[in-house]
């Protein structure tokens, strides 16, 4: 089998941790299946490059942070490769990387202009620090290896910051660049987060996006499976922080995945299922502290035999943005108004709610999102609030909780055992939303209910079971 491997930050988070990444890796080849690495920055590693990148724009240009990382990196190397020449190959691969970042950030504090580009630039420089790392490891453990930075790889829009991958680009470039390492034998160990416009300028795919990185990577080699190595069992019925008794699920399909991940699930990021699914390519969610654990696979099919919810999960730091009026009744502009400035401000709309009476329209997004969307909504419908048509808009801290799973369909009782299960324990539902896929029922709550409105759901469909 082709075998597309991911290792998150914690999978690579120190000389133990790497070391055990490069066995998992080693141990895949000698069971003959051919593999590609994807790797994530060490743990820490991006938030520092983007505290760096935002005091370099303030003028404050933190040359410490160039000789912090190199220190980490070169101890990984030391304990790991000795006195070997990889070690030196690998080290002299981070210091030149990072004084081409330093540079970046001495440059930004003068100018003192972090444009989106320049910041994709920076932020993405762990995944170029650790991939050389990684790559010498697997190597001095028997199996040829090779770093690529996936910026000759992942071709992508210029949207930075949450760059699109661009197909059938990505796909010949892939097939290029990384076909023949795979065809002699050896792995290549690919940056995750990273890619670049045709014209060959950085981007990233998101926070998270490694993932992502992985699944891209899967199509277009036409890979039979992708791993996503992280820090857990694989996927959960439930946040275990918050409800003790959630299990891990062993099967699951593409659309519960994107589900529970779009939903708030921390496992994958939520655009990861869709490369891999548009080719069935099942994906693997297991536990590089644990690997022999049988984790939860993605596929097509997920699991014939599963009950009606299969999961609950939750979304914090959410506003509901209201817009209210008892003239907006046959009034289309006002709803593509509203939307038309969400789209503007580039904000994700996480659910949408309206009742037939079309007296108010609500949608949940970000809280940091908020403020910009409502002030733009007050320009924009201006004229229908002086004329009456609209009374108020209106923001509200809340959460969303989400049920999920692929036999909600067309199953009678699930939406009223959800409803029940939230009036017993006395919480009020401010919002709800389903889509006609019946796979989702999203329901809106305060802050303070969420934790309540998860172990309610979860308990009345016995998901600890």
């Amino acid at each position: 089998m082709l075998i597309v491997m991911k290792f998150g930050g914690t999978s690579v988070g120190s000389a133990e941790r790497i070391a055990q990444a490069a066995q998992l890796v080693v141990r895949s080849v000698r069971e003959g299946h051919r593999v590609v690495v994807v790797t994530s920055a060490m743990s820490g590693v991006t938030n520092l490059l983007i505290d760096a990148a935002q005091a370099a724009a303030s003028g404050q240009w933190r040359e410490q942070v160039r000789q912090e990382l190199l220190d980490r990196h070169t101890a990984v190397a030391d304990a790991l490769l000795g006195g070997t020449p990889r070690r030196d190959e690998a080290v002299a691969a981070v210091a030149e990387r990072l004084e081409a970042t330093d540079k970046l950030c001495f440059g930004l504090s003068m100018v003192r202009d972090l444009t989106p580009r320049l910041l994709d630039a920076i932020s993405g420089t762990g995944e170029r620090l650790s991939a050389p790392l990684l790559a010498a490891v697997i190597a001095a453990a028997g199996v040829d290896a090779e770093a690529v930075d996936a910026t000759d790889v992942i071709v992508t829009t210029d949207q930075f910051g949450a760059a699109e991958p661009l197909a059938d680009e990505t796909r010949v470039k892939a097939q290029d660049r990384l076909g023949p390492v795979v065809g002699r034998g050896a792995v290549p160990v690919v940056t995750g987060f990273l890619g670049a416009t045709p014209e060959g300028v950085t981007t990233t795919l998101g926070r998270g996006g490694s993932d992502f990185s992985a699944s891209i990577l899967a199509a277009a080699l036409d890979a039979d499976e992708v791993w996503i190595w992280t820090d857990v069992d694989g996927v959960m019925t439930a946040n275990p922080a918050e409800v003790p008794e959630a299990r891990t699920l062993r099967e699951m399909s593409y659309s519960e995945a994107s589900e529970l991940a779009y939903y708030g699930a921390k496992v994958l990021h939520y655009k990861t299922i869709l490369p891999a699914a548009r080719q069935r390519i099942p994906v693997r969610i297991l536990n590089s502290f644990h690997p022999d654990r049988r984790g939860t696979r993605v596929s097509a099919e997920g699991d014939p035999a599963a009950r009606g919810v299969k999961a609950v999960t939750s979304v914090r730091n959410v506003m509901l943005v209201a817009i209210s009026g008892t003239g907006m009744q046959g009034i289309p502009t006002i709803v593509a108004k509203t939307f038309e400035c969400v789209a503007d401000a580039q904000v994700n709309v996480l659910m949408i709610s309206q009742a037939s009476s079309e007296n108010n329209i609500c949608f949940a997004i970000s809280r940091n999102d908020a403020p910009a969307v409502v002030r733009a909504l007050r320009r924009a419908l201006e004229i229908e609030r002086m004329r009456g048509h609209i009374e108020e808009i209106t923001e509200q801290a809340v959460a969303i909780v989400a049920a999920v799973g692929d036999r909600m369909r067309g199953t009678p009782g699930i939406a009223a055992a959800v409803f029940g299960s939230l009036a017993a324990e006395g919480i009020n539902v401010i919002a709800v939303s389903q889509g006609s896929s019946e796979r989702n029922i999203s329901l809106v709550v305060t802050e303070d209910d969420a934790p309540n409105a998860v172990r309610a759901v979860h308990r009345a469909f016995q998901l600890d079971r």
